[in-house]
């Protein structure tokens, strides 16, 4: 899978678990069709899936045995370093620490996850 097809499947699964774990009506930004995104959200987008592919692909496809939120905490890491790599100030909502993540935000990382690594099986 290309790097954007790879970023519009971390998208799409990011959108997808908006609508699933988002308390009432999500920000429209937070459901912005693909051909919407700004981007630095689809480069980061893809950063992170290929991230989420080789850490897949480097054990051997038993990083699938981590628990969802060991699973959700290492997309929010690497969403985090995405963000200082695109802005120089980002937003402290950007580069939340897990904790600190809404319980919506928490899921849908860990869904992302797992999205990924049904593609790359």
């Amino acid at each position: 899978m290309s790097r954007t097809e790879g970023a519009r499947l971390f998208r799409e699964a990011w959108i997808a678990g908006v609508r699933r774990h988002f308390p009432g009506e999500p920000k429209p930004g937070y459901v912005t069709p693909w051909e919407e995104t700004p981007e630095w959200e689809r480069a980061a987008a893809g950063a992170v899936y290929e991230q989420v592919r080789q850490f897949l692909e480097v054990s051997e496809g038993h990083a699938g045995r981590l628990t969802r939120e060991q699973k959700g905490r290492f997309v929010a890491t690497c969403w985090t370093a995405q963000m200082y790599r695109h802005f120089e100030d980002p937003k402290p909502g950007y580069v939340a620490g897990w904790p600190d993540l809404p319980g919506w935000q928490q899921e849908t990382d860990a869904d992302i996850f797992e999205a990924i690594e049904k593609d790359v099986s």
